[in-house]
Formats: structure tokens, C-alpha cells, sequence
């Protein structure tokens, strides 16, 4: 949809009387899209006119001019997009803008689709405008399904209207194509007969309103080549529940659809259960049945390793991967299927509607919602994804879920009884703890340091086996200083950074997103928040002092924690999400976990549940 809408004519007379930029900030006032920058609004002020101009002289009058135009199941808008007519062949056609205010820019080096705007010292890269509204005009193309026998209907058009040809020089060199093509103040003429050639001077306005009420969907070509990418070599065997989930789902999908009903699943499982490889076999499947389906997660470091997952390099596929936030303005029941993944962080309430819940958005979003979820992973204030919500939610709807256990253990060694005791140790169950006994798969020990920690997790790499650290979030987390990692996590004469916050690698260090996988993650602490979602063959886990072992019972301790997600949280609560907070950290493990407590006393519980191991005979 976009934020407003007018025949070229009225574009062009609202621009010249300056009224133009202030409805569209009234319009974004009202749309509840976040804070507004004050450079948007200049950005308005000082471009829109400019193509008003052009429309203008073009002689394209009645042509419906489309104004921020958001991008389906996306917080991206493109500036403009122009709805009509081809004049040869009399067939919807839409035209994407993309409106730059500069005057100068420059090839970022070694790089083909970034740039550097401004003259001078400026290292700030941003994304060449062809490049650019080539996405757009793919994610149009992809996500709208009255497009989907239109495949030329679609062009886009970057003009940088301030700026002469010979001070983008490098800009010029990227190859044109019908998605993407770039004009300049010296080339304002080539615009002109270009949007000529793409739109005739008939009204426009069916045309929009076709594009604008179109369903908003995974279009067919896009979910054809879905099936034959995700999981191409599969290395990702479904067993027992999993496939069970997996027929479950395709049949309850098919139903809904033929019987124009809706159902809601629920399936609950465990750390390591398979709950997203089950997920990403879903996907496949769906889209081999032709099915419009659509992956959110919660999480961008999760997301973004899920499309290394996919094996794919394909960015239209990674649309497919979505965020629980993206679905505020979906179309009710305009996907076939939704799939949940991490559904226990979904948020209380929506990011863009005031008094909507975003489990409402996300039950309404599709026939079949598919919620993946673990009660115990719920860890921070505002996230509030359990069976007995998702249930409320849809009774409200006069609907009754389908519960699904996954019941299957594929992490900790495949040890279930692991994952018990880790429940009973934090007293996430009402059965009382017990002593561990090591299992042939997978081993518990309480070391007696971090540096002990490290020495023998270092071991296990040198192993070629992967292993990370984390921590209770217990230490502050500065930014890098001169270019470094702080070494904020001190515990008597051992110090160790947490892991990078920023998008790009740092002299080696992997990105956040990264940290789990990459094998230069071993050198930083992690913490619940790149974690969660991901394991390592070798878990080593500090226990800071937010919680800790007193008499007989876990006691929390908020002064002792350093995230701010959790400063406002009363005691009850920091409790609850502080002990899922460590069920999380210990159950990220393949083969074994390490333990290690600041606080004396609970690392005395430690020792009194985990006996060290019997030396052989």
C-alpha cells in the first residue's frame, strides 16, 4: 500500500504549492510507521517535485502516482511507483522510482553494487540506486500474484535529479537492464521518452487499483524454484515425529484450502528436537504442493543463518524468510501457510498498530499458521509465545489448535534425560533435581576456572570440533574501542570480549549473526541473544551472579545483571526469565557441556549434582 495516491496532474500541483511532503508526513503520523527523520521529509520536499516535472513534460498526466509504496511482508518502501498502461501493448504497467538528491558519487572499490555518495572523505557505502530498485522491482514481481503471467510488467528507474552524468561517472558503468536502469539531471530527455515508452497518457487508476488489491503472496515461479533449492542435497533427514509433523501440516493446508477454513498448529518441542529443520522441510514441501508459504522467526541473527541453511544464494528465496513484525498489515488469509519458527519470541504487541497483539497478526496472516515453539525459551520482557496464548488467541477466533508434541532429542547426544535434568537442576519442573550421570553421548563437568574452561574447550577445536563459551549476561558490553573488542568479561586474572554486536566482521571477528557458526567465534563469550537457536558440538556455560543457589531454592539477583532488557522487570519475572535465560545456554551442546559458577555457593550445587568422572581402571 502506499502512503498516498493521485493522478500524475495532482502529483504536479500539490508539489508546486508545497503541500505534498507535509500530508505524507501526516499520512506516516497516522500509519504509526516509527519516528519520521527530518531528512525523509526534506528528502520529499526536494525530490518529488523533481519527477512531478518530468511526468509533467512527458505528457503523462493521468498516470497514478503511487508515493512510498511498501513492499509486501516488508518494512521496505519504494519512493514511487507508477501505475498504467503500455502503450503497445495495452497491458498493465508499473514503473518503481527511486529518487537520489545527490550530486555526487563514486564505485565503492572491489565492490559491483555499492557506492559512496558525496565528494571527499565520505566512507559511508550505500547501495548503488540500480542495484537497488532492481530488488524492488523483483520483490513486486515476486510477492504479488496478479503479476504472475505479467513478467515484463514491471520496470524501474533510478534518477538522480541533482546530479550530472560525469560526476556519477562510475555509477554509469553498471549494465542497464528493464529492472533497473539509471538517468540524471543531463539525461532528464532519455527519462522522458524512456517513461514514454513504458506508459501511455491513458488514466491509470484501474490499473493501480489491480496492483494495490492484488493478493499478497510467494508468486508461483518464485515458490517453484523454493521447492527445488531449499534442502537441495538433503542433508536433513525428517525422523519419526518430524515426518509426522510434516504430513500433518501439508494435510491440514490442504484441507483449509479446499474447504476455505482456517486451522492453528501448535508444536511444542525441547531444545534440539528438530523443530526448524522440521520447519525448513515444511517449506519445501508447501512449495512443492504449490502452496503460498512464508518462514518468521523472531530473531535476525537466526534468520540470517537459516539462509546459509537453505544452502542457497538466491536472494529471491531468502524473501521467503521473514520477521514476526513484517506481518502488521498482511492481507487476512493471504497465505496458504505461515510458519513460526522460535514462536516463543514472538512479541505482546504489535510494532506498528496500537492495542493489536502481534499473535493476532500473525493467526490472521494465513490459513494455517504454524506456531514451532519451546515454553522454556521465553527470555525476555514484551516476548510472550506459549501454548496457552496461542491457544486464547485462537479460541477468540472460534478456533481449536492441534497440538503437536516433537518428541525426539537430536541435540545433547540425542539425551533426553539431559534435557530433563537441566529442567530439574533450574527448577523448571516440579520434580527435584538429581545427581547427573554421564551418558555414552554426551558429558557433564564443573570446572574449576574459565581459564580450565577454555584450555579444554580449545582442546576440543584443535579436534576439529566446534565449541563457544557463553555467559550469563551479567558483564557490561561496550563497543569496540580503536578498532577492538573490550574485554569486559573479567573473572579474577581472566578477561575474554563478548562477541561482536555489529553487522560486519571486525579484524577477523565474525558479526553476531556469525558467532555460532564461524569458526573465529571460539575467541569471544557469547550471550542468550546469539545463542539462542543455534549449537556446537562442545557448550561451555558461566553462570554469573544473577542467579544463584541459596539454602535450597535458585535466588535472583537483577542488580547483578547488565541487560537492559531485563532492568525494569520485577523480581517474579526476573526469576522466570533468568532461569530459561540458562536453560537456553546449557542446552546448546552436541556432545557435552562445562559448567562454571562465579558465586561459590552455587558452584557448589554444581559440584554436588555433578560428580567429577571416575578415573579409568
Amino acid at each position: 500500500m502506499p502512503l498516498l495516491r493521485m493522478q500524475a496532474h495532482e502529483f504536479a500541483n500539490r508539489c508546486q504549492q508545497g503541500t505534498l511532503a507535509d500530508a505524507l508526513a501526516d499520512r506516516h503520523r497516522q500509519a504509526r510507521l516509527g519516528r519520521l527523520d527530518e531528512r525523509e521529509i526534506r528528502s520529499w520536499r526536494n525530490s518529488l517535485p523533481a519527477l512531478a516535472s518530468v511526468l509533467t513534460d512527458a505528457a503523462l498526466q493521468h498516470v497514478e502516482v503511487l508515493i512510498e509504496y511498501q513492499l509486501a511482508l516488508s518494512s521496505l518502501r519504494a519512493d514511487v511507483v507508477l501505475a498504467g498502461w503500455h502503450p503497445q501493448t495495452s497491458q498493465p504497467s508499473y514503473v518503481i522510482i527511486e529518487l537520489k538528491q545527490w550530486t555526487h558519487a563514486r564505485a565503492l572499490s572491489e565492490t559491483d553494487d555499492l557506492c559512496l555518495p558525496g565528494i571527499g572523505n565520505n566512507n559511508r557505502a550505500f547501495l548503488h540506486p540500480v542495484a537497488q530498485v532492481r530488488r524492488y522491482c523483483q520483490y513486486l514481481q515476486d510477492f504479488t500474484t496478479v503479476l504472475d503471467a505479467e513478467p515484463d510488467a514491471v520496470t524501474g528507474v533510478a534518477f538522480l535529479h541533482n546530479a550530472e552524468s560525469a560526476s556519477v561517472a562510475d555509477l554509469l558503468t553498471l549494465e542497464p537492464d528493464n529492472h533497473g536502469r539509471l538517468f540524471t539531471r543531463s539525461t532528464r530527455d532519455l527519462l522522458i521518452t524512456y517513461l514514454q515508452s513504458r506508459l501511455s497518457p491513458a488514466h491509470g487508476s484501474v490499473a493501480a487499483d489491480e496492483l494495490i488489491d492484488s493478493p499478497l503472496a510467494p508468486s508461483r515461479p518464485l515458490l517453484r524454484a523454493t521447492a527445488e533449492e531449499i534442502l537441495h542435497t538433503d542433508r536433513f533427514v525428517l525422523l519419526d515425529q518430524q515426518q509426522t509433523v510434516v504430513s500433518l501440516v501439508r494435510r491440514a493446508v490442504k484441507k483449509a484450502r479446499e474447504a476455505d477454513n482456517k486451522e492453528v498448529l501448535i508444536i511444542n518441542g525441547g531444545p534440539g528436537s528438530g523443530k526448524s529443520v522440521t520447519a525448513l522441510h515444511l517449506m519445501r514441501q508447501l512449495a512443492r504442493d504449490r502452496h503460498t508459504v512464508v518462514h518468521a522467526t523472531g530473531s535476525k541473527s537466526f534468520t540470517r543463518t537459516l539462509h546459509h541453511a537453505v544452502a542457497t544464494d538466491n536472494p529471491r528465496i531468502r524473501k521467503l524468510f521473514s520477521y514476526f513484525m513484517n506481518f502488521a498489515d498482511a492481507p487476512k488469509n493471504g497465505l496458504d501457510a505461515l510458519i513460526c519458527d522460535e514462536a516463543h519470541r514472538i512479541r505482546a504487541h504489535s510494532v506498528r498498530h496500537r492495542g493489536v497483539r502481534q499473535i493476532d497478526e500473525l493467526i490472521d496472516a494465513a490459513r494455517v499458521p504454524v506456531f514451532l515453539l519451546d515454553d522454556h525459551q521465553v527470555v525476555r520482557p514484551g516476548e510472550m509465545g506459549s501454548r496457552e496464548t496461542i491457544d486464547q488467541a485462537a479460541a477468540a477466533r472460534g478456533l481449536q489448535p492441534r497440538h503437536i508434541n516433537l518428541n525426539g532429542q537430536f541435540r545433547n547426544g540425542g539425551s533426553r534425560a539431559y534435557e530433563q535434568w537441566v529442567l530439574r537442576l533450574l527448577q523448571l519442573t516440579d520434580e527435584p533435581a538429581i545427581e547427573w550421570a554421564d551418558e555414552r553421548t554426551f558429558h557433564v563437568r564443573v570446572v574449576d576456572s574459565p581459564e580450565q574452561m577454555e584450555d579444554l574447550l580449545r582442546a576440543k577445536e584443535a579436534e576439529h570440533l566446534t565449541a563457544r563459551i557463553t555467559a550469563g549476561f551479567c558483564w557490561k558490553w561496550s563497543d569496540p574501542h580503536r578498532g577492538r573488542l573490550v574485554d569486559d568479561i573479567t573473572i579474577g586474572s581472566w578477561h575474554k570480549p563478548w562477541n561482536l554486536r555489529g553487522e560486519s566482521r571486525l579484524h577477523g571477528v565474525p558479526p553476531s549473526w556469525l558467532w555460532a557458526t564461524d569458526p573465529d567465534g571460539f575467541g569471544q563469550v557469547g550471550c542468550i541473544y546469539t545463542a539462542q537457536g543455534f549449537e556446537y558440538d562442545w557448550n561451555g556455560v558461566i553462570l554469573g551472579d544473577d542467579l544463584v543457589w541459596r539454602h535450597d531454592s535458585w535466588q535472583p539477583n537483577p542488580r547483578a545483571s547488565k541487560d537492559p532488557a531485563l532492568s525494569r522487570t520485577d523480581s517474579a519475572t526476573f526469576l522466570r526469565l533468568v532461569r530459561n535465560t540458562y536453560n537456553v545456554l546449557l542446552t546448546r551442546g552436541m556432545s557435552g557441556t562445562l559448567l562454571y559458577s562465579i558465586d561459590p555457593e552455587t558452584q557448589a550445587r554444581l559440584r554436588q549434582l555433578i560428580p567429577a568422572p571416575k578415573p579409568p581402571q
